[in-house]
């Protein structure tokens, strides 16, 4: 017989790793080759992993809400032929600090070499510009680590980034008192500015979780919590800086208005505003490809791909965004499927790993809800999203050949927040400008 390890699998291109969040499976259960062994999260979507295997869960190594790097073995099946190898060593059950050290490594390598979120740090200014990954930021968070007390320890991955050997080494030197830099009694008084005196640490905890008046508190679920961590770590990345515009959208809402049921008869999908949307993002994006990037150190990333995030509610009320793949390459009626289809998925849980990685640029609709406009957090590590408003009819001056007069028309505002390190203002409000062009100029005679 032999051994398999089951491995925690690649999920995208920037996830580096994923919590457990349920076990199928128990040491000594039979698995068959691609049935679910366990269920798995990460900041975009929910997945399952499937065995590699025939045969017995002989070991389970991680726990119900551990959070585990990619590529780290997290469990073992025994498969049930016989096998020569089944008597070498290699196979045998190592200890799990051996099995994890290089995994571990492993990951840490592969976050320098594939993450496009800038690592901005100051080696001699302080490092208030440091990124710190979901792992860290979560141990710090279970540690009562804040951030300002972070930012003081030394990093030793690449240009001074704190890695999870470093972080863990902190909290256990804090633990013992002998941590550098680590003043309990400065740090309490600055976050709770209202206490006087320091107070002994029972104290300040029932300060802080003490609330006057009528409240209910409600804790965060997991998916509400990454992402509030990954809007900060995007805040804390990009300097934003937002662009807004108008647009004349009467012809666009107009076609749509006259083939939407004959569309939905023929093609079996409708068709809404954001597939209209999303071409016109598309014809500007070939314009202007350096909206199409993101940034690795110094170095610019231009994508050749062109694939659309269409951020999407929940009914949760929590946020996910599906990915358009090679927007580029669709019509009108393949760009209505795919919003459709990744809709349903998402608000019905079905959303696989692979829908929500690999975008290159987003958009936003607030205006399904009702805003007229908005200044949305830039979806790392792309470098600009667009915000489209409420459809709103208004009194407009438009010129005729007659001259100038007053007519009700189709208006929306759009907005659009990039990453000021890369687009500068004249190139994000041109694009933007360019984009409001489009649907402006959209052909009410056009065929789809």
């Amino acid at each position: 017989m032999a051994v398999v390890d089951l491995i925690m699998p690649k999920l995208g291109e920037s996830i580096m790793e994923a919590t457990i969040l349920k076990w199928h499976k128990q040491a000594g259960d039979t698995v068959k080759m691609d049935e679910t062994v366990l269920e798995i999260a990460t900041d975009k979507v929910d997945s399952e992993v499937p065995s590699t295997a025939a045969g017995v869960l002989e070991e389970i190594l991680y726990n119900v809400n551990d959070v585990v790097p990619i590529g780290t073995v997290i469990a073992r099946i025994r498969t049930g032929a016989a096998e020569t190898v089944s008597n070498n060593p290699v196979v045998s059950t190592p200890p799990r600090t051996e099995v994890q050290q290089p995994a571990q490594q492993a990951v840490v390598v592969e976050t320098i070499q594939h993450t496009v979120a800038a690592v901005q740090h100051q080696s001699s200014n302080g490092s208030a510009n440091r990124f710190y990954s979901p792992l860290v930021l979560n141990i710090a968070a279970s540690e009562g680590i804040s951030m300002t007390e972070l930012e003081k320890i030394a990093g030793t991955g690449n240009e001074g980034r704190v890695t999870k050997k470093d972080i863990l080494q902190y909290v256990s030197e804090r633990k013992s008192g002998k941590a550098a830099g680590y003043e309990p009694r400065v740090t309490s008084t600055q976050e709770t500015p209202m206490v006087k005196e320091p107070a002994p640490p029972a104290a300040q905890s029932s300060q802080l979780t003490t609330y006057s008046g009528n409240v209910e508190i409600i804790e965060m679920d997991r998916m509400r919590k990454l992402i509030a961590d990954h809007m900060v770590r995007s805040k804390h990345t990009s300097p934003h800086v937002t662009s807004f515009t108008e647009a004349d959208v009467t012809n666009l809402v107009q076609w749509r208005d006259k083939v939407k049921k004959d569309f939905e008869k023929r093609e079996g999908t409708r068709i809404t505003f954001t597939p209209l949307f999303v071409e016109a993002i598309v014809r500007c994006i070939k314009k202007f490809p350096l909206i199409n990037c993101s940034l690795d150190g110094n170095n610019i990333i231009i994508k050749k791909d062109i694939n659309i995030g269409m951020a999407t509610a929940l009914p949760s009320g929590n946020l996910i965004v599906p990915v358009i793949k090679n927007a580029d390459q669709l019509n009108l009626v393949g760009l209505a499927k795919q919003v459709n289809n990744l809709a349903d998925s998402a608000r019905n849980g079905k959303l696989k790993a692979d829908d929500t990685t690999g975008g290159t640029f987003t958009l936003t609709n607030v205006g399904t809800f009702g805003s007229l406009m908005g200044t949305p957090i830039i979806n790392q590590p792309q470098v600009a999203i667009m915000a489209v408003g409420a459809i709103k009819k208004r009194p407009v001056v438009i010129e005729t050949e007659a001259g100038d007069s007053i007519a009700i028309r189709h208006m929306m505002y759009l907005s659009m927040s990039y990453d000021h390190r890369i687009v500068d203002g004249s190139l994000g409000a041109t694009f933007l400008t360019a984009v409001a062009k489009e649907l402006e100029n959209f052909k009410p005679d056009r065929e789809y």
